[in-house]
């Protein structure tokens, strides 16, 4: 399996911010997303999710072959860990919701309503998501907001088990998750050409 995008050009909110971008990812690849506020990154990985419509351009895989984690977790807050998780599995047609548990240290937490979780109990249900998808490809903004030192190590021990069973990864993060394998693509010589921004144009969303 293979995402190929060809000279793609996306926007957010009417203004352009990248053209001409080309690049793969086959399945025990990753692919970190790097740029300065603004470049791009979160409206790249949103184009990629279907989420908003390219300006121009070809995505080869189907947004139905991808699992996209940003900032917000995407729980059911009256819930359980488990039925979260079992929720979004039953979703997806798969089972391991146990072994997702595991993945994210959350079987202790099983029975807790995800109102109840910290910040970081939060995220990593959010991230164990992923895990129970069935998705080759996992299209990550930031995943490691709110987490700690040992979560982010958790996380990342998560993501090379994904990409050793024929799994790949698209990410867009500052933090190093121990994947020395992954490739880096810039995002600063495909930005694009504006004259200027609306007036009150927030960069935080780009």
């Amino acid at each position: 399996m293979e995402l190929r995008v060809t000279n793609l050009a996306c926007a957010r909110g009417g203004v352009p911010l990248i053209a001409g971008l080309s690049f793969a990812v086959t399945g025990g690849e990753a692919l970190v997303l790097r740029g300065p506020n603004g470049s791009g990154k979160t409206t790249l990985l949103r184009t990629l999710a279907g989420l908003q419509p390219a300006l121009s351009g070809e995505i080869s895989c189907p947004p139905e072959q991808m699992a996209y984690a940003a900032h917000a977790d995407g729980l059911k807050s009256t819930l359980t860990v488990t039925e979260n998780l079992g929720f979004w599995a039953a979703i997806h047609g798969q089972g391991g919701v146990s072994e997702a548990m595991a993945a994210m240290n959350l079987t202790e937490l099983a029975e807790r309503q995800a109102q109840n979780l910290s910040a970081g109990q939060k995220r990593r249900l959010g991230l164990a998501r992923l895990l129970v998808t069935g998705r080759w490809l996992w299209v990550l903004d930031e995943p490691t907001v709110s987490l700690d030192a040992d979560s982010v190590a958790l996380f990342g021990a998560v993501v090379r088990a994904h990409l050793a069973t024929g799994g790949a990864a698209l990410l867009a993060t500052h933090i190093d998750l121990g994947l020395p394998e992954a490739r880096v693509l810039d995002l600063a010589p495909y930005k694009a050409a504006v004259t200027a921004l609306p007036a009150g144009f927030d960069e935080a969303f780009l």
